[in-house]
């Protein structure tokens, strides 16, 4: 494959009691990625190691075109409506690939 598009979000959360509600509202929204998104290649919710209020989602999609099918999804949406009230931040960095390992083979 010789597209690939991604990003990093960095998602600050409020408090504990919001860090719980955002990690089920997770929890349903990858179900929803897991079956009905094939052009998400990678979508990883990670915690930093000793910053307990912040997630980090590592997002790799096949190309432009998949991430704007994954925006239009019903769980994205209801994801993006309700993740507001558990946040403090959120930082949102897109992603060219120019090489790696992995399902994005492009070389520099």
């Amino acid at each position: 494959m010789s597209e690939g598009f991604g990003l990093v979000v960095r998602f600050s959360l409020r408090d504990q009691a919001s860090a719980k509600a955002f990690d089920e509202l997770c929890a349903a929204t990858l179900e929803g990625i897991k079956t009905a998104e094939p052009g998400t290649l990678a979508y990883v919710v990670h915690v930093p190691v000793g910053e307990p209020l912040v997630r980090v989602f590592y997002e790799l999609y096949a190309d432009r075109a998949a991430f704007e099918v994954h925006e239009t999804q019903p769980h994205t949406r209801h994801f993006l409506a309700q993740r507001e009230q558990y946040l403090a931040d959120v930082e949102v960095t897109f992603l060219d690939v120019i090489g790696g390992k992995g399902s994005v083979d492009k070389t520099v």
